[in-house]
């Protein structure tokens, strides 16, 4: 029987187990230019224990940025920060992955430089507000993207993943999830284009397989992931018949070959119908009641899922592969350090002794 503690080949590179760590926004990329720091160096470098790290969202542009002090892989300082974390993950034997984030829609002029403001597959502003440094602000409408923009949106996914293999990263997740820009073409609601990136499934996924198709071309498979959530709902996305979208978007995967699909489940007989239509790496974010525990493992058992990835229980406890081997304890996450701040609720969580 397979465990969750037992390796994997993850498209040519060996993963040491199936608990992958979740990418989560933490809002402390406080180095030059939305860099890297120290403080992120050592938290990834804690986690390194994992099978998988997926990093927090990383913008692939200056447009693309969702929130305050999140990280891009867009200039060479990013580059430069992003490969002491690289280094310092390998030095402890683990393997990383950077999560490529554009927020779209989600974001506010206030956080983009020269009277940029957030852009979207359709003039269709995002319900609620973000959280900026002084204060709570509505989401605007985006400004919609033409096809041309689309175009250089691709190219910039692409650069941000030739950069991403230049700072060190053993590939790439593109965020296609969580009701951020691919996710926005996906979504009906957020999507009333009537040009090819609109309308029917066929153009609705065009965005996230061209950008994917583009990708590979550019780092290879084996090296690029995507991460989805069919009728999540998150940040005012709608998808009330999600199968006929989704399989059809596995589908094209499946022919570009990536090296894993990351699945948020919303439901488990259709989390099984993508699993069977997908032959590569599955990796699975389980629907709990809360954080995602140890009663998961039980699914990489059961051939669900080929790794588990792990959210809020990963955060608080950085060295999580043990002490779900040992069945425990586990620290108690601290939600009022998740984002931003210093190092307290960031570095300080401790590890089992010995």
């Amino acid at each position: 029987m397979t465990t969750a503690f037992d390796p994997i080949d993850l498209a040519g590179t060996r993963l040491g187990n199936r608990v992958a760590l979740a990418p989560m926004t933490r809002s402390r990329a406080f180095g030059p230019g939305n860099s890297p720091t120290d403080s992120i160096t050592e938290y990834y470098a804690q986690r390194a224990s994992a099978g998988l790290i997926i990093t927090e969202g990383t913008q692939p542009s200056v447009v693309g940025q969702g929130y305050p002090d999140t990280p891009g892989l867009h200039s060479q300082e990013q580059i430069a920060g992003w490969r002491k974390v690289t280094d310092a993950v390998h030095a402890k034997g683990g393997k990383i992955v950077a999560q490529l984030m554009h927020g779209g829609r989600i974001g506010h002029p206030d956080l983009l430089p020269d009277g940029l403001v957030p852009v979207g597959a359709s003039p269709v502003a995002a319900p609620g507000q973000v959280y900026l440094h002084d204060g709570p602000k509505d989401y605007v409408v985006p400004r919609e993207l033409t096809s041309e923009e689309i175009e250089a949106t691709i190219a910039d996914f692409v650069s941000a993943s030739r950069n991403a293999i230049e700072a060190g990263f053993d590939g790439v997740e593109l965020h296609g999830a969580n009701g951020y820009l691919i996710h926005q073409f996906l979504a009906p609601n957020t999507n009333l284009r009537d040009d090819q990136w609109g309308g029917s499934v066929e153009n609705r996924i065009r965005f996230a397989v061209e950008v994917s198709r583009a990708v590979v071309a550019e780092i290879g498979a084996a090296r690029t992931g995507i991460r989805l959530s069919p009728a999540i709902g998150l940040l005012g996305t709608e998808e009330p018949d999600p199968e006929p979208t989704y399989t059809a978007l596995v589908r094209e995967l499946e022919t570009l070959g990536l090296a894993f699909v990351h699945l948020i489940e919303h439901d488990r007989e259709f989390t099984l119908a993508v699993r069977k239509l997908y032959s590569g790496t599955f990796i699975l974010n389980a629907k709990t009641e809360g954080p995602t525990s140890a009663d998961e493992l039980k699914l990489i058992e059961d051939g669900t899922a080929d790794l588990i990835s792990f959210g809020v229980l990963f955060l608080a406890n950085p060295d999580l592969p043990a002490r779900l081997k040992a069945g425990g304890p586990y620290n108690t996450p601290d939600p009022a350090t998740f984002f931003g701040g210093g190092d307290q609720g960031y570095l300080d969580y401790p590890a089992l002794e010995g």
